[in-house]
């Protein structure tokens, strides 16, 4: 398994994670509740896409061997992915969703809000651009997780059973890395210590307007995206995100 160096690893985290989740959106095609719903979720997964073709370039010209966005994305096996745990859950019912969607949401803000003011002018103009975007993914995710949580019992208690089936994969949204605190003190990247405090902020403000409980901390555990130790879902969906291109690889339309 090919190893990259710490910022272009960082760089196909947010790839990664952005593209992931995108695909567990897009899933939604035709199953959604309502057709506003499913435009809505679709545009979300449009933008997140884009900002992953965004990372992906940058990365792409960092590793310098001929590799390009689209490579990275349909091109590597799923040991190679660093993306979130949390991302590539399966998309469960619409409260499953919506809570994988405001704990991604919450966490995407929080950070880009940091990198937008980074040295490194690639990864300060991507973050300032991403985060216009994630703005409005936040409040929409937050407002569905209020409106669910605080509707009727029904709604509560699947929104109560989806943070329960979630809840242990936001321990890589809270974990210092010592990684990205090598990054931080080189000037890559500005420092992201106060980035899980403000995330949990996030998901307790929120939770007390959904009428919703905070579990307790989450636990490591043995698996780590960073090291492409992923749950056995991400395999399935790389089966169906990347057949066509290794089917027919370099095809041109």
């Amino acid at each position: 398994m090919t190893q990259y160096d710490e910022l272009t690893e960082f760089l196909l985290r947010l790839g990664d994670s952005a593209l992931i989740q995108a695909q567990r959106l897009c899933e939604w095609t035709g199953r959604a509740p309502a057709i506003e719903e499913e435009m809505g979720m679709m545009n979300v997964g449009l933008d997140l896409v884009g900002q992953a073709r965004n990372w992906y370039e940058y990365a792409a010209e960092r590793i310098n061997d001929g590799t390009d966005a689209d490579v990275l994305a349909f091109r590597r096996d799923e040991r190679a992915f660093r993306n979130l745990l949390l991302v590539e859950q399966p998309n469960g019912d619409f409260a499953v969703t919506m809570t994988k969607q405001f704990f991604y949401d919450a966490w995407q803000f929080h950070l880009l809000t940091i990198l937008k003011d980074a040295k490194d002018e690639r990864i300060s103009a991507i973050a300032t651009k991403s985060l216009k975007e994630v703005i409005y993914h936040l409040r929409r995710s937050s407002q569905w997780v209020e409106r669910l949580g605080d509707g009727t019992d029904e709604s509560h208690q699947r929104m109560e059973k989806a943070i329960d089936t979630v809840w242990r994969f936001t321990v890589e949204l809270v974990e210092k890395n010592a990684a990205e605190v090598a990054l931080a003190e080189s000037g890559d990247i500005p420092s992201l210590a106060e980035l899980p405090e403000q995330w949990l902020a996030t998901v307790n403000e929120v939770f007390a307007k959904a009428t919703l409980t905070v579990p307790d901390a989450p636990s490591t555990f043995y698996l780590s995206a960073r090291t492409g130790m992923h749950t056995e879902h991400l395999g399935i969906l790389l089966a169906e995100m990347q057949f066509l291109q290794r089917a027919y690889p370099d095809a041109s339309w």
